[in-house]
């Protein structure tokens, strides 16, 4: 089985992509293939700090690899906290100061609407290829301080009453920002493996 390396040491997010890839890769973290240093991620785009990641692994280990960027743009907020999602109430990264201090900035805010977005660059035999997913919906009034992965237990998707974090990992994965671009990336790498 053709290995596949993800730039990440995220173990939520290997474990949903992982399902995915339905065993048609063997997929490797970023310690699997002894890369220890923190990638990475000063570029101002979510487009950017893919590229930036996944060219690093290439370069410097030479090996097939994708890496993902994921920003919550909410509308009333301008398209904030966009690429600075991870790190919005400050470097520490906690999901649950981020989820306290986005309700903060929308407090007493009627517009909701928001929207996820993943951009994934994928280096396959040296060339770049780009995916780009989107999920629009909206950010809850409040939060009952469940914690779980990102910003999930405030946004619900459009056409759904439940948050991401209520939904079983299969239905988020059907409908989510990351499921449809990687969606997209499973798509192309099968086609890559037929016509090899």
């Amino acid at each position: 089985m053709k290995k596949l390396c993800f730039a990440t040491n995220n173990l939520k997010k290997l474990h949903e992509v992982s399902h995915m890839l339905e065993g048609s890769y063997h997929l490797l973290t970023l310690q699997d293939i002894g890369c220890l240093e923190e990638l990475a991620e000063d570029q101002d785009t979510l487009e950017g700090n893919s590229r930036q990641k996944a060219a690093y692994v290439w370069e410097n280990y030479q090996i097939d690899c994708f890496a993902d960027d994921t920003g919550l743009e909410v509308e009333a907020l301008g398209g904030a906290p966009g690429v600075y999602s991870a790190r919005y109430a400050g470097p520490q990264r906690s999901d649950t100061d981020n989820m306290q201090h986005l309700l903060q900035q929308l407090q007493g805010q009627e517009n909701r609407k928001a929207r996820f977005r993943t951009f994934i660059t994928l280096y396959l035999n040296g060339q770049e290829h780009q995916f780009e997913g989107i999920v629009e919906g909206r950010i809850t009034e409040d939060w009952n301080g469940e914690t779980s992965f990102g910003y999930d237990p405030v946004f619900v998707p459009e056409g759904y009453t439940q948050t991401f974090f209520h939904m079983s990992t299969a239905q988020k994965n059907s409908i989510s920002h990351r499921g449809r671009a990687i969606a997209k990336l499973v798509e192309f790498l099968k086609k890559q493996q037929q016509a090899n």
